[in-house]
């Protein structure tokens, strides 16, 4: 499975710290029935074992809604699980090797925060990027911030698609248009709501219509 601008205009990236005694899946479900059009599944702190398991399991989910799938840094994961593929940060792996491993029908996805990471990444096989952090966020403590110039630079640099991560809420979600994004990229603006399901149709629409302005 390859992906196309529009699975990134909303791309749920997963966090269990919010989890509150639920489970990833069905935090992930309601995400989808929501109307997510993208998941990643990123975790920092899991044993090898559950980390795979949980990959398999996300992906099955991901499939009967035809959404991609893909894992976080660790490329022996999303092989092993057979996810549609991968996203790596700019310190994972150099883009060239990771698209080696993974063959030429996945799907790679490469952070980054300058004009030249972009251009690079896009030369060494990734399908789309990932820029932030475009808002002042909590969930990535050491992210830089990455301004609307640059972020719209990088758009007209490359031409796979960008997704714009880091602080996006409803609140300030139309504050990206005109920057040449493909879409968003979240994290507690879906996970760490009260009802997850509404909080992505609506984050969804708000973002349909930035991307369109």
């Amino acid at each position: 499975m390859k992906c196309g601008k529009e699975d990134l205009l909303l791309y749920a990236v997963t966090d269990r710290s919010w989890l509150n005694g639920e489970t990833l899946h069905s935090q992930v479900e309601r995400a989808l029935k929501g109307g997510a059009t993208f998941i990643q599944l990123r975790e920092k702190e899991l044993n090898k074992e559950v980390f795979l398991a949980e990959a398999k399991e996300l992906q099955a989910l991901c499939r009967e809604y035809s959404v991609p799938f893909v894992v976080n840094d660790d490329v022996e994961i999303a092989i092993e699980a057979d996810a549609d593929g991968v996203h790596v940060g700019q310190s994972d792996m150099e883009a060239g090797s990771v698209r080696e491993k993974l063959g030429p029908d996945k799907i790679l996805g490469v952070s980054a925060q300058t004009v030249e990471q972009a251009i690079f990444a896009e030369q060494n096989g990734a399908d789309y990027l990932g820029v932030g952090a475009v808002f002042h966020t909590g969930t990535k403590a050491d992210a830089d911030d990455v301004s609307h110039e640059t972020l719209k630079s990088i758009c007209e640099a490359v031409k796979i698609p960008v997704v714009a991560i880091g602080g996006i809420s409803i609140d300030n979600v139309m504050e990206l248009k005109g920057s040449g994004i493909s879409g968003v990229a979240v994290v507690s603006a879906l996970f760490a709501q009260p009802d997850i399901e509404k909080a992505a149709a609506e984050l969804k629409e708000f973002t349909c219509r930035m991307v369109k302005a």
